[in-house]
């Protein structure tokens, strides 16, 4: 089992939705530091008053750093002595990425192997980067992006394996209830205003998964990672007609607006591709889908026989476990956030 004890884990893009999540796994173990980098002040210092307030014991493990991945010499800055990285910084709305793409480069792609970079420089042992089912098969600029990212992340971690140091890998999650810009939060504020919530098709498919399903997707990459692989957790969903229908159960029924599809938004969303199956090892709750070992030299690969390039079908949220309204609304109550708004 992998021993965080004594250790120093860095999260980028910690001030977010499963920055705070995995500061709240890790904060009451051995671990020894904890840094938090991001570039938001004000959300910095919320986080440190809250920890202040609420455990001041262990408040005294985490430091924060202003920094920007963006930024390589800032990057550099906060990773000397760093054991682990939780790579969470990115841009991840679909609409406005569509409307700014090359700032999602900048964050996503260029950021990344930033982070990357300075981690391979500096020995960091391990690190997890998180992407998202929009990078499979991606049809909007923030799927792209981070499609991007991951051939960044499969690249680097080809050159730290071939020089024995850095172990580099990726998880690939679906939507995750309640974080920061999800849909959920604005169904809750649309129904305790008293409006109608805004669907845009009813018969559109999600993953659902919360946070702490998130962060354990996490921690088992760190624990099971070999160079490059990439980990993706078997997720439930449903539909958004029936994920509207549930929040309404639990707060209330105002009724509904359908407003049609948003920039860049798919049917249904994939989480690991049918070329990817055929590289996949079923490990219980979790996919590994491991890196592809080849080279650039071709001729060296000789195939006899029938060549297979693609399973039969992609891992989606048409084909997953559905959840109907009850089950959906079982799952929403697994999130701290659902269960505080109903002051539970």
């Amino acid at each position: 089992m992998l021993n965080f004890s004594n250790s120093t884990l860095m999260i980028t893009g910690g001030t977010g939705s499963f920055g705070n999540t995995v500061l709240k796994h890790f904060l009451n173990t051995d671990i020894a530091e904890i840094r938090i980098f991001s570039r938001d002040e004000k959300k910095q210092d919320d986080m440190r008053h809250e920890l202040q307030a609420k455990c001041p014991e262990q408040a005294k493990k985490v430091k924060f750093f202003i920094g920007d991945v963006r930024n390589l010499q800032s990057v550099r800055d906060a990773m000397h002595g760093v054991d682990y990285i939780f790579h969470a910084a990115a841009l991840k709305q679909v609409p406005s990425c569509e409307f700014f793409p090359m700032e999602a480069v900048r964050t996503n792609v260029i950021g990344t192997d930033n982070v990357l970079h300075a981690a391979i420089d500096e020995g960091v042992k391990r690190i997890v980067c998180l992407s998202t089912d929009k990078a499979a098969y991606p049809i909007n600029a923030m799927g792209i992006s981070k499609a991007m990212m991951e051939h960044v992340i499969f690249a680097n971690a080809r050159v730290a394996a071939e020089r024995g140091g850095t172990v580099i890998c990726c998880t690939r999650y679906g939507n995750v209830m309640c974080s920061r810009g999800s849909v959920i939060p604005l169904f809750i504020d649309q129904i305790k205003a008293g409006n109608p919530i805004t669907i845009t098709d009813p018969n559109m498919t999600r993953f659902l998964m919360n946070l702490d399903e998130a962060v354990d997707l996490v921690k088992f990459a760190f624990e099971h990672a070999n160079p490059g692989d990439l980990f993706i957790q078997k997720a439930d969903a449903s539909t958004i007609g029936d994920l509207a229908k549930a929040v309404q159960k639990l707060f209330g029924d105002t009724g509904t607006n359908i407003i049609g599809t948003r920039h860049g938004e798919k049917l249904y969303e994939t989480l690991m591709t049918r070329e990817e199956r055929l590289r996949s090892e079923d490990m219980g709750g979790y996919y590994r889908v491991a890196a592809d070992s080849r080279d650039l030299n071709y001729d060296k690969f000789f195939v006899k026989g029938e060549v297979h390039t693609m399973a039969d079908e992609a891992y989606t949220s048409h084909n997953t476990n559905r959840l109907d309204v009850n089950g959906v609304v079982d799952k929403l109550m697994t999130t701290d956030y659902v269960r505080n708004c109903l002051n539970m």
